[in-house]
Parts: C-alpha cells; sequence; structure tokens
C-alpha cells in the first residue's frame, strides 16, 4: 500500500499528463484560468483510483485542504492559505460568501497538485510604474503520523498581500477595488500593525490600480 505522498505525487504525475482545459476567461485582463468545473470531476476520479480523499475547511482566519489517505486515514497532507473575502456591492452577503468559498477552494486545490497558470501580474495591463514582479511560492505544512513530522510555517503576511493584490487586479471599477479593500479592512490593519512595509506596499499597490480605473 503506497503512503500518501506517494499517491498524492502520481496523481499530480496523472494530472499533469491530462487533458483538462481551461474555461475561464478574463476578459479585462486577457488571460485564461482553471474554473473549479474544469478539473474537480477529474480530480475526484483520480483521488478514487489511487484511495484519496480532499476535505476543504474554512475559518475566519484561513481556509485548509486536507488530503487524507482512504486506506490510512491517519496519513494526511494539510494545505492552508490566508482567507481574503470577496466583495460584490451589487450582490448579498450569502452571495459574496459564496465567492470566497469558490476562491479559495479553487486556490488550494491548485496548490495541492501544483497546477502552473498563466501570471495574472504578468496578464495585466503595467501601470505606470511598475515594479520588478516578485514571486512567493506558498509554503504547505505537512502533517503525518506514520512519517516523521513535517512542518513549516506559511508566509501568511506577504502570502495575503500577494493573493489581495491578485484579486485587486481582477476589478473593473473603483467602487469593486474599494469594497474589496474594506472586506479584508481587519487583517489590513492586522498587517498595518506588524509590517509596516508589507502594508505600504499594498496600500501602493491599490493606488496605482485605483489610478489606473480612473485613468
Amino acid at each position: 500500500m503506497n503512503n500518501v505522498y506517494k499517491k498524492l505525487q502520481s496523481v499530480r504525475h496523472e494530472f499533469v499528463m491530462s487533458a483538462v482545459k481551461k474555461t475561464g476567461k478574463n476578459k479585462f485582463a486577457g488571460y485564461e484560468y482553471f474554473e473549479l468545473g474544469d478539473f474537480i470531476p477529474t480530480l475526484h476520479r483520480m483521488f478514487d483510483g489511487v484511495g484519496l480523499i480532499g476535505v476543504v475547511n474554512f475559518s475566519k482566519e484561513e481556509g485548509t485542504l486536507t488530503i487524507i489517505n482512504t486506506e490510512a486515514p491517519e496519513e494526511r497532507i494539510v494545505f492552508n492559505s490566508p482567507m481574503v473575502f470577496a466583495s460584490n456591492p451589487k450582490g448579498q452577503a450569502i452571495q459574496d460568501l459564496g465567492s470566497t468559498h469558490t476562491y479559495m477552494r479553487r486556490y488550494l486545490w491548485l496548490m495541492a497538485i501544483e497546477v502552473v497558470e498563466n501570471d495574472s501580474v504578468d496578464a495585466s495591463a503595467p501601470s505606470v510604474t511598475a515594479k520588478p514582479e516578485v514571486k512567493v511560492e506558498p509554503k504547505v505544512e505537512v502533517k503525518t503520523e506514520v512519517e516523521p513530522k513535517v512542518e513549516s510555517k506559511p508566509e501568511d503576511a506577504k502570502f495575503f498581500v500577494t493573493k489581495l493584490i491578485d484579486h485587486a487586479k481582477l476589478a473593473e471599477s473603483v467602487p469593486l477595488l474599494m469594497d474589496l479593500w474594506k472586506s479584508n479592512q481587519r487583517q489590513i490593519d492586522k498587517l498595518k500593525r506588524s509590517d509596516a512595509e508589507l502594508f505600504t506596499e499594498l496600500q501602493k499597490s491599490f493606488a496605482e490600480l485605483k489610478s489606473n480605473l480612473e485613468g
């Protein structure tokens, strides 16, 4: 019987060799992306074939995807990400919650399977004062009972800023951009107190995006 790591790696390899197509299109930024419906059915089939199951959970602070070996449920790998909340001023609160869950589920699954997508930053129109791109690979906390425990703490603040800016680049109007900031105000205030440099980076990015939308 293969352990959870071996099984997950076999699914990653099989998925890369599959013919799953991207159907999501961002007309504003001009790039394509995977929607949940593009890959979830395929992944469920692959997971079932090797004896894995993925369980998604959310809290106010983070979303988690736990990959479990169904033949040895004590074997599991946990992927996590700080929460970033979607906001649509024309929709209801329950619709915002649904959008947030969809975004987070998509990011968690792509992280777990290590799916490569076009960089939304590269695909966006350059701002007047463009900065060199800084890529941050999210770290993964891994837990298991049968092998030596491996833990790595994600750079939560940097990851939060990166993902929030990614969401901001999708905003098609200044009100949508401002609503995204307000929806994440609590975590932004926490960032301001704990990391002034990152807060300034976030603030400048939003200001540049706002200027581009107004122009």
